[in-house]
């Protein structure tokens, strides 16, 4: 601001220089002829090129001080957009190398995603079935006692009466009366009882004296000292006690038949652990 304002008292001396004046000017105020304004200039100047000459010096003074203009700030909006944009280009260009490029595995290269064949396979896998509840509840149908229809327990069943339909248990099926359908449980017992139907276990199915079963049997053992009629197909050993008799087909791993059973059937081993056609192979 000091230039300025020197060239400004510059600028106006130099006006007051031009202008004609009196050889004599006194103060109104009455001042000393030390402040008298006199032209010392003998030689007419020419205005207009002093003015030019002030105009460019003006011009290249305010160049100099113009004020460099420094950027406007970012608004928030422009910030986050940004940020934004510099945070997708890196996730873009992963999802581009992992799904080109494959993954070198024993020196073959596999796909990562798997193949339409994997899903298949995964999707035809089959489900295990839960493992029924068994409970420490026994169902006692007591003699004399008729029942119509279909019986199910999570526990045990003593069954001493008559049932007509189908009788399903997780536990123990004792057997003392008559029963008119299938049975299924996880061992199953009788004596002196009549049975018309198929019997199945998932354990152990003894069949005592004295007790009749029409119908199929299937188990994973069995002894018998009844009267079957039908087949017995047995995971493991089958014992035929002297009082029994089979009218049916024995298969099994290994049969027991005790002096005096009767078979009318054809007994098979075929889950033995013995390759019987080996032994006969034509050399």
């Amino acid at each position: 601001m000091g230039f300025f304002k020197d060239f400004k008292e510059d600028a106006s001396q130099a006006m007051k220089e031009l202008m004609p004046q009196d050889d004599e000017v006194l103060d109104e105020e009455g001042t000393d002829e030390d402040d008298l304004v006199v032209n010392t200039l003998e030689d007419e100047l020419d205005v207009e090129s002093e003015l030019s000459k002030l105009n460019g010096l003006l011009e290249s003074v305010a160049k100099e001080e113009t004020p460099v203009k420094e950027p406007a700030p970012e608004t928030t909006q422009e910030k986050t957009t940004k940020a934004v944009t510099n945070k997708e280009e890196p996730f873009m260009s992963m999802e581009k190398e992992t799904s080109v490029n494959p993954i070198n595995l024993g020196g073959k290269a596999e796909s990562v995603m798997p193949t339409m064949t994997q899903m298949h396979t995964q999707q035809e896998a089959p489900m295990r079935k839960p493992e029924p509840v068994v409970t420490d509840e026994v169902t006692l149908i007591t003699e004399g006692s008729s029942l119509t229809g279909n019986l199910s327990s999570n526990g045990s069943i003593d069954m001493r009466g008559t049932v007509i339909g189908d009788v399903q248990c997780n536990g123990k099926l004792t057997v003392t009366g008559n029963i008119r359908g299938n049975t299924t449980s996880a061992e199953f017992f009788a004596d002196n009882a009549k049975l018309e139907g198929e019997v199945t276990t998932t354990g152990t199915v003894k069949i005592g004296l004295g007790s009749v079963v029409v119908g199929n049997i299937t188990a994973t053992s069995a002894v018998i000292a009844g009267a079957i009629k039908g087949d017995i197909d047995v995971q493991g050993p089958v014992v035929v006690d002297t009082s029994a008799v089979v009218m049916g087909n024995i298969k099994s791993r290994s049969v027991q038949i005790n002096n005096g059973a009767v078979i009318e059937g054809f007994c098979s081993q075929c889950y033995a652990d013995v390759d019987v056609e080996s032994l006969f192979v034509e050399e």
